[in-house]
């Protein structure tokens, strides 16, 4: 006691510390606010439909981020979320279980953060996205179904002394569901001028759910007169799950890759949702064929789930003599699957029939 008084406050402390480990996460959280302040907001594009009378459908155009998908957004959330939380340091191994898309936008941060990444896909996986995570500097390990994604990717990143993203979990909870540019603050910003700005319904697919809660949420934050339908797929859990107000549902998994899931993940939250309908993946690959012709470009088997879903609601609207908008998303491009979608061969192989449902929907929109 007598030393301190005499010596003062530096008496017998050891030299502080240098924190290197925080010096490395400054440096990788700037390059990430790098990348988003690089990354101009993805448009709201407006496709005009004849036959929707009095009703304005626009789609928010997340395919042309720069891994040219809307999962952009969120592996950067789950990058800093991983960060902050001093789970991802200098040198740490990426682990995620993925459908494709994710890890794609996942192995280009990691390339930007010199870090080793491995993704766990379903060996269904389409070529272009494994082919895409290759090019980024990501490797792939493959499980034969999409229940095993998760167990392999765990058991991986204990194997490596790594980190397991795991957007399935951390989806909801990485993204600023009240703010910050995310995806639903950047809609309701660019509807702000146009002649119906508070949407009717915002149409939504879920692979995660993390999109669609932050939607939710947003909405509900907002004080918003909006409603949310979630369009889900054949063999997904996530509609049972909704109308039975049950987590335990299972289901076989979905063909239509980045949505629909064989489990209830952790990062849906049904309490933020409207409605919810199935959509047959007859109708949503049909959906994505028209959309595509309308667009001049071809969009994703998940984006035809959406624009199939908003059809319902347009002819349920004019049913009932109402007018409004609509918002649904464009998640990323369909060059990632012309060896599956717009491949006639594999339909056939996969008794896929498109022309009636093809029908169907020019019929209204036409």
């Amino acid at each position: 006691m007598s030393d301190l008084l005499t010596l003062g406050f530096d008496a017998g402390l050891p030299p502080l510390p240098e924190c290197h480990e925080r010096a490395w996460a400054r440096h990788a959280i700037g390059i990430l606010n790098g990348d988003a302040h690089r990354s101009a907001d993805t448009h709201l594009v407006k496709p005009d439909f004849a036959g929707l009378k009095g009703i304005s459908v626009y789609f928010k155009d997340e395919s042309t981020h720069p891994t040219g998908s809307l999962k952009h957004r969120l592996a950067r959330s789950l990058f800093l979320y991983g960060i902050c939380n001093g789970r991802i340091r200098q040198g740490t191994t990426l682990v995620e279980a993925s459908s494709g898309s994710t890890a794609v936008s996942e192995a280009y941060f990691a390339r930007l953060l010199g870090l080793r990444f491995i993704a766990v896909m379903p060996r269904s996986t389409s070529r272009q996205k494994v082919d895409e995570i290759t090019r980024f500097g990501g490797e792939s390990h493959f499980v034969d179904h999409a229940g095993a994604v998760y167990a392999a990717a765990a058991q991986i990143a204990d194997e490596t002394q790594g980190y397991y993203l795991d957007q399935f979990t951390y989806a909801e909870r990485a993204t600023d569901w009240r703010g910050n540019n995310n995806i639903a603050d950047s809609i309701f910003r660019q509807m702000e001028d146009e002649e119906s700005p508070v949407p009717e319904w915002v149409v939504m697919s879920a692979g995660t759910g993390g999109t669609a809660a932050t939607l939710g949420r947003y909405i509900r934050y907002r004080n918003l007169g909006t409603r949310l339908c979630v369009v889900d797929v054949e063999g997904s859990a996530f509609y049972d799950a909704w109308r039975l107000n049950d987590r335990e549902v299972t289901a076989p998994g979905s063909r239509i890759e980045g949505i629909g899931r064989p489990r209830v993940e952790p990062s849906f939250v049904p309490g933020v949702i409207d409605h919810m309908m199935v959509v047959p993946d007859a109708a949503s690959i049909a959906a994505m064929h028209v959309l595509s012709e309308r667009l001049y470009r071809r969009v994703g088997g998940s984006t035809g789930t959406n624009f199939f879903g908003l059809c319902c609601i347009a002819s349920a609207m004019m049913r009932e003599g109402r007018k409004g908008s609509l918002v649904s998303l464009i998640c990323d491009s369909g060059e990632r699957y012309s060896a599956t979608y717009y491949n006639p061969d594999w339909l056939a192989e996969q008794k896929i029939d498109i022309a009636p449902w093809r029908q169907m929907i020019e019929r209204l929109i036409d």
